[in-house]
């Protein structure tokens, strides 16, 4: 196969470049530059697709001897992932950049390209596993797996892209159990890269202060800090700062009556307002998703009443919790959490549905609430 690598700098993705290389595959690497301001990005260890991230990329292209480009993808990653990220946050929801980069740039504008030039298919250094079978109906049925590698799985952020593009995508790293083992592989190879730190954090958030970022593009926008009987309680310089169940940073000038430490409970964006209470007016038992994406057609509405069991994960390295799901006449992904309870779930957190290690779809969240209670997250 004419297989196009996807290569940010990272040993991740330098070693899996190598394996689809020894796989016997025709190899070409590929830098995406997602940003033409040089500053926009950390150096070091916590940004990614950076000036010396390309650089990188570059070296390890050439130890295993494949062609080497840089694509340009900084105003559709501006327009698509940057813009999604701040309208979000305006709404009064907590967005998930990596998600979004993942649907928009990597199994978008990337595979689409790579797919109009003729290649069969990307490889990434995602950890995740694809497992194929033979379905029912003797067709071959791709299924998205989790990493046995539990720290570094991301299967959670690659669930948005689909069936389609889950068919044109490689993970030569879905079978590694630890980091260590692939910085091993790379060494073994000769990749400089093979002691570089992982990158962390938003990428585009220049100095980790994801407040600053907001305030700086959003612009002060003053408001009242109010608790659930409607009493003001603090201020804030913008409500798109806050999302639900932070405690950090409230600056609450009354203290609660019963000098419990409050939270987060909701974000008024039309009425610029922040809503704070008990930890125990986070937890949540039901759950509602839009821009729902399902990969197992072969287990969509398998059980009584349209409802699949599995279970759902909210947070890109949370605990899953035992649920059953089912999609709505309207759409929504309509979601029961049958066992433990989720707290402090917000409005645009990305929700995964897995049964196993087996990813079945994703929704973003819109609403999260208590049977019989007032919404947490709308």
């Amino acid at each position: 196969m004419r297989v196009l690598a996807a290569m940010s700098g990272g040993v991740d993705s330098a070693v899996a470049a190598a394996l689809a290389v020894e796989s016997g595959h025709e190899v070409v690497g590929v830098h995406m530059a997602l940003s033409r301001d040089r500053a926009q990005f950390r150096t070091g260890s916590r940004g990614c697709c950076s000036i010396e991230d390309a650089g990188d990329a570059r070296r390890a292209a050439d130890v295993l001897g494949i062609p080497y480009y840089v694509w340009d993808l900084s105003e559709t990653f501006e327009e698509t992932v940057v813009a999604d990220f701040l309208s979000e946050y305006e709404a009064g929801r907590t967005p998930n950049p990596c998600v979004r980069c993942n649907e928009h740039i990597k199994f978008e504008a990337l595979l689409d390209k790579a797919t109009a030039l003729g290649f069969d298919a990307v490889a990434t250094g995602h950890y995740a596993r694809v497992v194929e079978r033979t379905g029912a109906g003797g067709e071959v049925v791709r299924e998205l797996h989790r990493s046995p590698n539990v720290d570094k799985d991301q299967s959670y952020v690659l669930a948005v892209m689909g069936p389609e593009r889950l068919a044109r995508s490689i993970f030569p790293l879905g079978d590694f159990a630890s980091k260590a083992e692939v910085r091993a592989e790379a060494a073994r190879r000769g990749l400089s890269v093979s002691a570089k730190p992982d990158s962390y954090d938003i990428c585009f958030v220049a100095d980790g202060d994801t407040q600053g970022f907001l305030r700086e593009r959003l612009g002060s926008r003053p408001g009242d800090v109010v608790d659930t009987e409607g009493n003001v309680v603090g201020q804030h310089d913008g409500s798109y700062a806050y999302t639900v169940g932070q405690r950090r940073g409230l600056a609450l000038g009354r203290p609660a009556p019963d000098g419990k430490p409050r939270y987060v409970l909701e974000v008024q964006p039309v009425t610029n307002t922040v809503v704070v209470g008990a930890a125990e007016l986070l937890t949540v038992d039901r759950l509602a998703g839009e821009r729902v994406v399902w990969l197992a057609e072969d287990v969509r509405g398998e059980g009584p009443g349209g409802w699949v069991d599995g279970e759902v994960q909210v947070r890109a390295h949370g605990a899953p919790v035992p649920a059953r799901v089912r999609t709505g006449a309207d759409g929504a992904l309509e979601v029961e959490l049958t066992g433990d309870r989720l707290r402090g779930v917000a409005a645009g957190q990305s929700l995964v549905v897995y049964r196993g290690t087996r990813v079945l779809g994703q929704a973003t969240v819109s609403r999260a609430w208590r049977a019989g209670a007032v919404a947490a997250a709308s």
